[in-house]
């Protein structure tokens, strides 16, 4: 798109918020409007619009060509971006609310997120375009950052690393459609402008610190609320927010420590190393003992061996967290554990499992056992990895 049609857009834009604006009339001072439409005026409203207008309108129009699922996913895109609108004028309008209050206000495009995630469920026809859609939307969620201790990365850098996770899969389409069907090529293409540089120059442009509530708004309205009687049951707990939690970060940093950390946090405390241990005294030891026999009792030997070492505290999982991290934990006799939606920027961890075998096909980052027995992992070697084991 040339200069002068960008140009152009712009100028519609304009003429077509004044017309509105107009049909409402004019405030004395000569003021245009109050409220609504004066957020609705602000540069950095109609920046977001122009950014909808070029680089969504783009992908929507290549979509439209295309039909079907990837129509639909594109659909759920505009969505997203039109609920992110529709906050950004909010926040103009709003005071700063606290974590629950956060995740409330956020509700409509967290909703938004979630419907593009069902459309994945089960691997449907066009999965690397529904993915590749449905992993980008997590960029929006700039608009949550509310400082260095919220749990997210600065606004930028978060749109770019959520690009990241999503681009796995658009380069999949690239690859499948690049002699097939160029409009597949072009919607990929257009997907990734539509946040790079799209949405990242939107942010750094007006937001590069996050969203900047108002000092002298209302407050935000939190969902409504009913006192339960006194006969009534307790209402069960909500759900976890799958992309906006309320809960704090220094909450999980006050939790005791486990594995490595705990381990690596007892030696630096300058404690003597032994100072946990018993002392055995000449009696315990195996060459004093009266009882000492070279023979295993077979009713010992069986017991030994059905006793687990490992107590299976909670339920078998297998699953993707948060897009970055495999989750495999409590897995009892299960030899055909299997990841095969992997990416290297993603992560497996692997806990209190018992005689199974995981099997990953495909790269990731890196690889914890932790508190297993018998646990069998089968991952492809890279050539570098490689080069190193056989070195060393």
């Amino acid at each position: 798109m040339s200069v002068e049609e960008k140009l152009i857009q712009r100028l519609e834009s304009a003429v077509t918020r004044l017309e509105a604006l107009s049909a409402t009339g004019f405030r004395s001072g000569g003021s245009v409007g109050t409220g609504d439409d004066t957020v609705v005026l602000d540069p950095s409203i109609i920046a977001f619009d122009d950014l909808r207008s070029e680089f969504l309108g783009k992908v929507t129009t290549v979509a439209e060509k295309i039909g079907g699922k990837v129509l639909d996913i594109t659909k759920i895109v505009e969505k997203a971006f039109s609920a992110q609108r529709e906050l950004l004028i909010k926040i103009k309008e709003t005071k700063k609310p606290d974590n629950s209050g956060l995740v409330e206000f956020l509700k409509p495009l967290n909703d938004a997120i979630n419907q593009a995630t069902t459309m994945t469920e089960g691997r449907p026809d066009f999965f690397n375009h529904l993915k590749s859609a449905a992993d980008s939307l997590s960029a929006l969620a700039w608009i949550a950052y509310t400082g260095k201790d919220c749990g997210l990365s600065m606004p930028i850098a978060h749109v770019e690393e959520s690009w990241q996770m999503a681009e796995f899969y658009n380069n999949k389409i690239l690859v499948e459609f690049k002699n097939k069907d160029a409009n597949h090529v072009e919607w990929a293409k257009a997907l990734k402008e539509l946040y790079l540089p799209g949405l990242r120059d939107y942010v750094k442009s007006h937001y590069p610190l996050g969203p900047v509530w108002s000092a002298t708004g209302k407050a935000a309205v939190s969902a409504p609320s009913k006192a339960p009687s006194p006969s009534a049951p307790a209402p069960p707990a909500p759900p976890p927010a799958s992309l906006f939690s309320s809960e704090s970060p220094q909450a999980s940093s006050s939790r005791p420590k486990q594995g490595m950390a705990a381990v690596f946090d007892e030696i630096n405390s300058g404690k003597p190393v032994t100072s946990g241990l018993r002392k055995v005294t000449d009696d315990m030891k195996a060459k004093n003992r009266a009882d000492r026999t070279g023979v295993v009792n077979a009713g010992e030997k069986e017991a030994r061996m059905s006793s687990p070492c490992i107590s299976k505290t909670g339920p078998a999982k297998l699953e993707l967290q948060m897009g970055r991290k495999w989750v495999v934990e409590n897995q009892v006799g299960e030899k055909n554990l299997v990841i095969d939606d992997c990416d290297a920027k993603q992560s497996v961890y692997v806990y209190g499992c018992k005689n199974s075998v995981l099997q990953i096909k495909g790269k990731v980052n890196n690889i914890t056992i932790d508190k297993c027995t018998k646990m069998g992992v089968v991952f492809a070697v890279s050539y570098e990895l490689q080069e190193k084991l056989t070195k060393y």
